[in-house]
């Protein structure tokens, strides 16, 4: 059945028309065989087959402001063809800039465009999701918004009541300027709370909680700090999903076209060492708290161990320590290390030798099958970093997967090109490994095996040349 009779067979009355993005390694959007080009595409199918049975609605994109005029005038018309289609209201994109929405709401009057406009309001989780989905979405972020959010950045807590405050002001500004906005549409994310505290802030007009509000717990930090896999917020980091954020132009130019183990390693050892902006593991440059440890994270890449997660241990650092600090004030963090990392089996099997001889360390191992293996037999999570704050109970993260984003980074190289095969094999081959060390009070253990087995690893490879970094063999 044809996806829009199956909506309508189920009384589905409400469609948003998106084209989408690009998959991973294309620039340009490429229809399927008799697929649409276009989302204004879509739009007239479905007047044509289903008359006014649905309503359309299509996106609509305020930062328009950085296109040169006759771009912005194409964007206008395009926006206008579609209404002419057939569509019945927009839904904007997110923004935080409203005299930029004001701005394009008056230019789209102007084109003589005059259905509802919805505003897409995101609410703000934390300060590295925000960062994150403001710069995907390419939002200006005012001024007024990094004043007041930044100074919190590390407490998840204070980031969201100040940007619930933040938000209500400015949904309040939006439906009091004469622009005919008569509603406003929450990208929650599946992440509810914070739309919640919106819609139940005081100075709103509602003086209370309801029930839901006030027994909900902590498990919506989406940021690994906080929660647990059974969330929403899991494994979402920024609500976009997995996939790589750079364009296949960003990727050549950051991590060129590597054609052996030895042209990828050094790309690892360089992010930690901050002399490379980005992994496909991670769009941001490390955190401060892992420059603590970035010497040894680029001596471990250099042996092998492909790093794409770590954290120093920390022993009761203060939460509003400079570096380790996060949460609410006048509490206390630790930590145990660990390391999550990519790595061939000849390797791992030197290292799980040196690991059996100490029984603080534990792992576990897991390839691109699913296939697990570990060391410890507890049912339960292993927490490796937690907080104790006046008022509040212990609060513990998660830690997620990775295969997928290696994949992506291949699929950006031309089909038979020795990159993607290399990094192909490499997905293939590699093993996904995290190591917990339980002594939070020796930050230096948890290397020791690692630098052992590097060693040993290394002698084979100088006693047999013809191993390689990947199989191992």
């Amino acid at each position: 059945m044809p996806p829009h009779q199956e909506a309508k067979a189920h009384g589905c009355r409400n469609v948003l028309a998106l084209r989408g993005d690009p998959p991973a390694g294309k620039e340009e959007w490429e229809a399927v065989e008799g697929g649409f080009l276009h989302s204004i595409d879509l739009v007239r199918h479905i007047r044509k087959h289903y008359g006014n049975y649905f309503d359309i609605a299509v996106a609509g994109f305020p930062h328009f402001h950085h296109l040169l005029p006759a771009e912005r005038d194409l964007e206008m018309k395009y926006l206008k063809e579609k209404i002419d289609a057939g569509v019945n209201f927009i839904f904007t994109q997110m923004f935080y800039d409203i005299e930029i929405f004001i701005d394009w709401v008056k230019a789209v009057r102007a084109a003589g465009i005059t259905i509802l406009i919805v505003p897409g309001i995101a609410p703000i989780q934390i300060w590295n999701s925000f960062i994150r989905t403001t710069s995907l979405a390419k939002a200006v972020i005012p001024q007024s918004f990094s004043d007041a959010l930044e100074p919190y950045k590390n407490d998840d807590e204070k980031v969201r009541a100040i940007g619930t405050k933040l938000v209500a002001d400015m949904c309040r500004k939006i439906l009091k300027a004469d622009l005919g906005i008569r509603g406003l549409h929450f990208y929650t994310m599946d992440l509810e709370k914070a739309t919640k505290m919106r819609l139940y802030d005081p100075s709103s007009g509602q003086t209370g909680q309801n029930h839901t509000s006030r027994t909900e717990s902590l498990d919506e930090y989406p940021n690994g700090r906080f929660g647990d896999s059974r969330s929403p917020a899991y494994d979402e980091l920024d609500g976009y999903g997995v996939w790589i954020k750079q364009t296949k132009e960003d990727v050549i130019k950051l991590w060129g076209h590597p054609t052996t183990f030895f042209d990828i390693a050094p790309l690892f050892s360089r992010f930690c060492m901050q002399g490379l902006a980005a992994l496909p593991w991670s769009d941001q440059a490390p955190s401060k708290g892992t420059s603590v440890i970035s010497t040894q994270l680029a001596q471990m890449n250099e042996l092998g161990f492909l790093t794409i997660n770590s954290q120093p241990a920390v022993n009761g650092a203060r939460s509003d320590d400079k570096i380790h600090g996060w949460g609410p004030s006048n509490g206390f963090v630790y930590q145990k290390a660990y390391l999550e990392f990519f790595v061939n089996p000849t390797l791992l099997g030197l290292l799980l030798k040196h690991i059996a001889r100490d029984s603080n360390i534990t792992y576990y191992v897991i390839n691109n099958r699913g296939d697990l293996r570990t060391n410890t037999h507890s049912d339960g999570p292993n927490a490796v970093t937690w907080g104790v704050f006046p008022g509040k109970e212990i609060v513990q993260p998660t830690i997620d997967e990775a295969y997928e984003l290696g994949q992506q980074w291949a699929q950006i190289y031309d089909a038979d090109s020795p990159s993607r095969k290399l990094i192909t094999d490499l997905m293939e081959n590699s093993s996904l490994v995290n190591v917990v060390h339980n002594d939070f009070q020796d930050p230096e253990a948890i290397f020791k095996p690692f630098f052992l087995a590097g060693e040993e690893y290394a002698a084979l490879n100088a006693a047999s040349p013809t191993m390689n970094g990947i199989n191992g063999h």
